[in-house]
């Protein structure tokens, strides 16, 4: 047994590349598990920058010079900001409380509903079993009492104000880092090459194909939330879908998790579609239009968007979101295909006593 271990050990970590590699991957680690919500903002001021700096990349290829270009960039990224927060957000947060304001009307049809079903239905659902989903539904309604809201909204309020107040630090601290990040990028770059040692061959592979394949992921999905974003709205207004602009910003921001996503957006779809249009010909027509959207995404805007990207199977995909979720919560969703990426290129770039290089979870091609 102690043989079998010494000589996989052998096979995997005789490089000293490889344990620096592995040491450096889990220093990084243990910092976000320890560290991360104190870092929260440095991070996501990185993440926002390194997006950013790709933009002021082109623009200097234009023969724009580095500063002219850093600031250009960053005063768009200042504009969109703004446009977010006094136009965007406002409007969504109309939408979405026009909807709960309709939700006791919703409550109300499907209690109607329910009275019909032991008629239709009497095999399936019994007199009983109806009345007592009534009673479920009189309980749900009771709750959406307006003075309840009320005072629940007051009081989250005011157990929030620390959290809001985190916000405004984080809405000046963020923009301010990304600022620095981007002007000072190569002077940061070398201060961290620094603390390596000269000889890192590995890790600069490893981050040449990170850098190409996260670059294009990131840049990639961008593209994919704003087309699929605009086209659904398009299409759902054409209809005369009811919070068009609600649903499509979900069923834009759904591609960030692929398959989950779009099963998860499916359903307030087909509610709030049901209880406009019941189950009529323009409740289906709004199915196979949201069908056929989905259907376009994955087979003709995802590949020509990422041909660049070696795509992850779609068991890697689950299974990096459910692991990263479980352990980060949101932002391990968030983030779970980016960090998927790199498990596949540092196994990938993994040095080997013997054999050949390392086979990752990806499609067979077609």
């Amino acid at each position: 047994m102690f043989k079998v271990i010494a000589a996989w050990f052998r096979r995997y970590f005789s490089d000293p590349e490889a344990v620096l590699l592995l040491v450096l991957l889990t220093v990084g680690t243990l910092v976000i598990l320890t560290s991360g919500k104190i870092l929260a903002p440095v991070l996501t001021a990185i993440v926002l920058a390194y997006l950013l700096d790709w933009l002021a990349k082109q623009l200097q290829r234009l023969h724009v010079p580095r500063m002219a270009a850093v600031l250009i960039v960053y005063f768009f990224f200042i504009g969109l900001l703004v446009l977010l927060l006094l136009v965007a957000l406002p409007a969504m947060w109309q939408q979405a409380l026009a909807l709960f304001n309709e939700l006791p009307v919703m409550i109300t049809r499907t209690r109607d509903l329910l009275l019909v079903l032991p008629d239709a239905y009497p095999s399936y659902f019994s007199q009983e079993q109806v009345n007592e989903y009534i009673v479920m539904v009189r309980e749900a309604y009771r709750t959406l009492d307006v003075g309840q809201v009320s005072r629940f909204l007051v009081t989250t309020s005011l157990s929030t104000i620390p959290g809001f107040i985190t916000l405004v630090i984080y809405l000046i601290l963020i923009p301010l880092l990304i600022f620095f990040f981007l002007k000072d990028r190569e002077l940061i770059t070398q201060w961290c090459n620094s603390f390596l040692p000269k000889k890192r061959h590995l890790i600069s592979n490893v981050w040449g194909d990170m850098n190409a394949q996260l670059g294009n992921y990131i840049r990639g999905k961008v593209a994919e939330i704003t087309i699929v974003g605009f086209v659904t709205y398009a299409v759902f207004s054409f209809m005369g879908l009811q919070y068009s602009p609600l649903l499509s910003l979900l069923v834009g921001l759904s591609v960030l998790i692929p398959y989950i996503g779009a099963a998860i957006v499916t359903l307030p779809i087909a509610v709030v579609g049901f209880f406009q249009w019941g189950l009529s010909s323009e409740f289906l027509y709004l199915m196979i239009a949201y069908a056929v959207i989905q259907a376009l995404d994955g087979n003709v805007l995802v590949p020509l968007l990422f041909s660049e990207v070696v795509d992850l199977h779609p068991v890697a995909i689950i299974v990096a979101v459910v692991f990263f979720g479980g352990l980060w919560g949101f932002w391990g969703v968030f983030f779970a295909i980016p960090l998927a990426i790199l498990v596949k290129v540092v196994l990938t770039a993994w040095p080997r006593q013997k054999g050949g290089p390392a086979r990752t979870l990806v499609p067979s091609p077609k």
